[in-house]
């Protein structure tokens, strides 16, 4: 009789583990204080991590590239999280809303990118981990035609390079 159970409890504990979802969320250690679990797929010092816990991009207003507060916090958690994985190297990509010419939005882009790693090497963040390029107008987040849509566009976006 021992025998003849022994089988069916196996049976029954295997289905058991089954029927568990597995646990996939991880601690949140990044920038996001909200206390939001994660799910595991987001791997350390990738690029939807950076998206994920520390935020990728930064806002300027019309015709600036002036940092504004809101701005220096993300880059100050993208420093910490640049300090953490020291062999990330990260393109910082200026964009412009539609209005004005080509070549002015390739400026501002320009000067946008600048600024924000500007501000992360006076964190500590070597320049030789930085490269920053503009796209002015080229690729808009929100293809409206409206202040919502261009104070989506007026950014700066930190990549992590492909290569890491």
């Amino acid at each position: 009789m021992r025998l003849s159970l022994l089988p069916l409890s196996a049976a029954a504990l295997l289905l058991a583990a089954c029927s568990s979802a597995p646990d996939t969320t991880a601690t949140n250690t990044g920038g996001d204080t909200s206390g939001q679990a994660l799910t595991s797929s987001v791997l350390p010092g990738t690029q939807a991590d950076l998206e994920t816990n520390v935020g990728d991009r930064v806002f300027f207003a019309f015709d600036s590239s002036t940092l504004d507060s809101a701005a220096r916090a993300t880059l100050d958690r993208q420093a910490q999280w640049l300090a953490q994985y020291g062999s990330v190297t990260v393109t910082i990509e200026g964009h412009a809303d539609e209005r004005g010419t080509r070549e002015y939005n390739l400026a501002l882009g320009d000067r946008r990118a600048a600024a924000a790693s500007g501000y992360l090497t006076s964190l500590g963040v070597s320049g030789s981990r930085i490269r920053t390029i503009s796209y002015g107008e080229e690729r808009p987040v929100d293809p409206g035609h409206d202040e919502t849509a261009w104070a989506k566009n007026r950014r700066a976006v930190t990549v992590v390079d492909v290569t890491n």
